[in-house]
């Protein structure tokens, strides 16, 4: 999943719809009015997206039920699509959906959707447009420190400086090239790339000395969110301590090298 947080209420959900929406490429408005034939409507999260320089519309109805969604609720939202002219409309909620709601929905530009089953729809979309660019711009710096040609400044160290240099390169060392498989640079090589599975421990051998050294917590994240964050935190403190070094031997401080 994109994130193992539950929405807590149904401004927590519209607004988590909202999110991954905005951070898949879209525009994206909350609790938007639009006027229709039959008068005025409210879309609690709409967005749009340009294909091959055409509009693409969503609508989304959240509902933050714990009973499941009736036919009633399908039926009046495929009027507001239609009335709208919409490309497509999502019914998205935290419980499920009763059989007629499901019927009501056959054959129409009308999806349901549980959270789980949203998340898994935008998951790919989400991680080349959101997840890919972050982790590209926040672990680069990172990146540089651990590939095979060092920085200019490193002939510049003493003896005590160059032992911790590489001390933090045998730290972060697996994770940097780990996660440099998340980046936009390994996925530029693959012209098909696939997305990266979750967790770390089902793709890598944890018992390996070099593996190993990276935190439990990563390793065993599932969702890619949290996997990002916890990952992002983790880099952040490794970079903090190599620029300790580059501003020490590093006067012009314009690059990591």
């Amino acid at each position: 999943m994109i994130t193992g947080v539950f929405p807590s209420s149904w401004q927590d959900l519209q607004q988590k719809v909202a999110n991954i929406l905005l951070e898949s490429g879209f525009t994206v408005e909350v609790e938007k009015a639009l006027e229709t034939a039959r008068g005025k409507v409210e879309i609690d999260v709409y967005a749009e997206e340009e294909v091959n320089g055409r509009k693409y519309s969503i609508a989304c109805e959240c509902k933050h039920w714990k009973s499941n969604v009736p036919q009633s609720v399908i039926h009046g939202f495929r009027t507001v699509i239609s009335d709208l002219g919409i490309n497509i409309g999502y019914v998205i909620t935290t419980s499920d959906f009763q059989s007629g709601a499901i019927d009501a929905a056959n054959y129409t530009n009308v999806k349901l959707l549980e959270w789980n089953a949203f998340q898994s729809l935008f998951l790919k979309s989400w991680f080349a447009h959101f997840f890919v660019p972050k982790i590209t711009k926040e672990l680069h710096p990172l990146f540089t420190y651990i590939e095979p040609l060092y920085p200019r400044w490193c002939d510049e160290m003493s003896d005590i400086d160059q032992e911790l240099f590489h001390d933090l390169r045998a730290k972060y060392g697996a994770f940097g090239w780990v996660m440099l498989s998340f980046s936009t640079y390994a996925r530029m090589l693959d012209k098909n790339p696939i997305l990266p599975t979750l967790p770390l421990r089902s793709r890598f051998f944890v018992d390996n000395e070099k593996i190993g050294r990276i935190p439990v917590e990563i390793m065993n994240e599932v969702n890619y969110l949290e996997f990002m964050v916890k990952s992002i935190t983790y880099a952040r403190n490794a970079i903090t301590q190599f620029r300790v070094l580059r501003d020490k031997y590093n006067q012009t401080y314009d690059d990591e090298r």
